[in-house]
């Protein structure tokens, strides 16, 4: 990140005004990501998602097999959990999170698309939703993502390396089954963190739900 901050003064020495204008840009970044977890929002989700499950479905079902297989795989010592999901219903991220929490897997940073009203995000990022910083919106280049893309990187390493499920939808509902240009951007910042050795190495765990009729 200081690396990119210092590229964009061209060389030039950083006076404290500079440095203090590149600190809160950054921060303003990290903002758009992600908020702080609210333990209050936490626990009253927790207490509220059964309710509203009863009334959108007649049951929901977990797959024995691939629940071992989470547990499984959270007990790996040392390694950080990446769940890969495709995605189906804006109700994905809630389903998952409630599931992954019951289980005691934890919180897991669930990315989020960008078609989110801005109360809606700013609550989706207390529960752990993550999403891409505005500035990569317009950027169809990843050699251009300037000093967003050197954050989100950032990020998304601190991420691996404290252990926190991360959870990756690979595409933006309703849509056909191919990779979305979000989902891309997220699945790059996992390779470059092993490229780059900040993690020795990530479990991929892929998970899936499937709905008789989609919420």
């Amino acid at each position: 990140v200081q690396d990119v901050a210092s590229g964009r003064d061209s060389g030039s020495r950083e006076d404290e005004g500079s440095q203090r204008r590149w600190k809160e840009q950054i921060c303003q970044i990290l903002g758009e990501i992600q908020a702080p977890l609210s333990p209050l929002l936490l626990r009253l989700c927790h207490w509220l998602l059964p309710k509203l499950l009863t009334r959108l479905f007649l049951g929901v079902q977990l797959h024995r097999g691939q629940l071992e297989m989470v547990l499984r795989a959270a007990r790996t010592p040392e390694v950080p959990l990446v769940f890969l999901c495709s995605h189906q219903s804006q109700v994905d991220g809630l389903l998952l999170s409630f599931i992954l929490l019951s289980q005691g897997v934890g919180v897991p940073r669930v990315t989020v698309g960008t078609r989110t009203s801005p109360r809606l995000r700013s609550l989706l990022q207390r529960l752990g939703g993550i999403f891409l910083p505005s500035g990569m919106a317009q950027t169809w280049s990843d050699q251009d993502e300037g000093l967003p893309g050197a954050v989100l990187d950032a990020y998304v390493q601190e991420v691996l390396r404290s252990r926190q499920p991360l959870v990756l939808f690979l595409e933006e509902p309703p849509a056909a089954l191919q990779l979305s240009d979000p989902a891309r951007r997220w699945l790059l910042r996992v390779l470059r963190a092993l490229r780059d050795g900040a993690v020795p190495d990530v479990l991929v765990v892929p998970v899936g739900i499937a709905y008789d009729v989609a919420p």
